[in-house]
Parts: structure tokens; C-alpha cells; sequence
């Protein structure tokens, strides 16, 4: 079995990081180090309604997970299932928006150091304001953001302020890309490089493509940060099977169904029993 996770000094954990910089090394060493696998669950913030956040982020992270992916609500989620678009639906009709986000993350991070990749679309950010969210993002205690809809290319320019900041940019990764577009995409990668099990929408899966541990190892010899892989883990069994390949196991949609069953307690219980089916992996490292 794996060992407990490595942790920081809450002194450490919300403190702006250093411009080009990347926050999320130094805990993947150290993973890396121990023989563990860093689970990654997502969790769309507003869900099920505003005062429900900060306890369930404290809850995942008491149970195991090492990064958590806060959700920003947005109207057209268009990479995200049924399940996450109907959470962040809900979240916007609390009326969640960027700041409140933010401000739960500020308040998390006064409780626990687990490191927060943002997960957004590019509209809430530029409505926002990009500077202005990189700055608040960082002083509420963000490690990375993930942009889903600001592809390799896409804006030379904003790619490079998100770059040359404090946060992780993360970069998605599909099975469809071209080798010589992979290996680009890897290179500039920050924080994990996150690849997408399945083509489509995210949600849960019965089963996981039987091509994935091939794509995944080829993935990892020419990328230069660790790969996390999503879209599509809803059970333990499958954590397991992604974490033999992958240094990173993302699971969104079935936690939230999670949270549709039981509220709070089964959020954290299913997240319990992620981290032990990973942890307890035979021969998997």
C-alpha cells in the first residue's frame, strides 16, 4: 500500500507562487517519491447549493485526495456531460459566479493546503477579467487552471500570460490528436497534462477503452509533466486500472452523483474508497 500523502506547511499552502513557475512539481515529486498516485475528483463549486462547498472541499480532501478540480459554473459547459452541466446549472441559479468561487477557495484554504486546479471555460474568465482573475486566483490559494476551450494555438498571447503566471496551466489532451500535436501540447503542458479517456462529453462509464493503457504509456515517454487521466472513471476497480499507467486519476461525474445519493458523507465515502482501491493496487507501480 501506498503512503499517506506529503503535505505542506498551511503557512505555505495559499501563498502566491513565483511567475513561470510551476506550483505543482514539487507535490508530484513527492508523490512520486512515496509510490502514490494523486487522485483528482472535481467538484462544480454551488453544488448542491453555495453553503455546501467549503465542506465538501474540506471533506475531499480529509479523505484522500490529493489535488481537487473546483468548478466554475458556466452556462454552455460544452465538454461536460449531463451530470456536470445539471450541477453547474443549479450553481448558477444560486447565483455562483467567479468571485464566489473564489471566495470559497479562499476560506477552503484557510482550513487545508490540498492543492485547487480551477477548472473553467475562457467566457467566465475574460468576463471577469484574465489579469484580474490571475491575481485573485492566486491570492485565494489556486495551484493551476485548466482552460477547456483554449486550445494549443488558439491565442499565442493569452496562452502566454497564463504561462508566465503563478498557476499551473493545464493542458487537455484527446485520443484523436496527431503524434506531432501530442508532443507539442506535452511541451508545453504545466501542473499534469490531463488526458481524456474517451472521445465525447465527461460522465461516467461503464467500462474504460481497452486501448487506454497503450495510449497513456505512449503519452508519458514524450511528455515532460505527469499525466492525469479523465473523462469517463466512476469506479474504484477503474481508478485502480487508470493509476497502473497514469501518475494522476480524475473522477467528476461520479462524484457527483455521489453527492446526489447522500450528500456530503457519500461524497467523501466514495472518495474514501478511490483512494484505497488506488493505494492498494497490486503491482501497480
Amino acid at each position: 500500500m501506498a503512503s499517506r500523502s506529503p503535505t505542506t506547511s498551511s503557512d505555505d499552502a495559499g501563498a502566491p507562487g513565483t511567475p513561470g513557475t510551476d506550483p505543482l512539481a514539487p507535490r508530484f515529486a513527492a508523490w512520486r517519491a512515496a509510490g502514490r498516485r494523486a487522485l483528482i475528483p472535481y467538484l462544480t463549486a454551488g453544488y448542491p447549493d453555495p453553503t455546501a462547498t467549503l465542506p465538501l472541499l474540506e471533506a475531499l480532501a480529509d479523505a484522500g485526495a490529493d489535488i481537487i478540480e473546483l468548478g466554475v459554473p458556466f452556462s454552455d459547459p460544452v465538454a461536460d456531460g449531463p451530470t456536470i452541466q445539471r450541477s453547474s446549472q443549479r450553481a448558477l441559479e444560486h447565483g455562483v459566479d467567479m468571485a464566489a468561487v473564489l471566495h470559497q477557495l479562499r476560506e477552503f484554504r484557510r482550513r487545508r493546503d490540498t492543492p485547487v486546479v480551477l477548472f473553467t471555460y475562457l467566457n467566465p474568465v475574460l468576463a471577469y477579467g484574465a489579469d484580474r482573475f490571475l491575481e485573485d486566483a492566486v491570492a485565494a490559494g489556486a495551484q493551476g487552471v485548466l482552460l477547456t476551450d483554449l486550445p494549443l494555438g488558439s491565442d499565442p498571447a493569452l496562452e502566454r500570460t497564463f504561462e508566465e503566471s503563478p498557476l499551473a496551466l493545464v493542458r487537455l489532451l484527446a485520443p484523436t490528436t496527431r503524434p506531432e500535436r501530442a508532443r507539442a501540447i506535452a511541451a508545453r503542458a504545466q501542473g499534469f497534462l490531463y488526458y481524456i479517456s474517451r472521445m465525447g462529453v465527461t460522465g461516467a462509464r461503464a467500462a474504460l477503452p481497452p486501448e487506454l493503457e497503450a495510449e497513456v504509456r505512449a503519452l508519458r515517454a514524450l511528455s515532460t509533466v505527469p499525466v492525469a487521466v479523465g473523462f469517463g472513471i466512476s469506479t474504484p476497480d477503474q481508478a485502480a486500472s487508470v493509476a497502473r499507467v497514469a501518475e494522476g486519476i480524475v473522477v467528476g461525474s461520479a462524484l457527483i452523483d455521489a453527492i446526489d445519493r447522500g450528500g456530503i458523507a457519500a461524497a467523501a465515502g466514495f472518495v474514501a474508497a478511490l483512494r484505497k482501491a488506488i493505494d492498494d493496487m497490486p503491482n501497480g507501480r
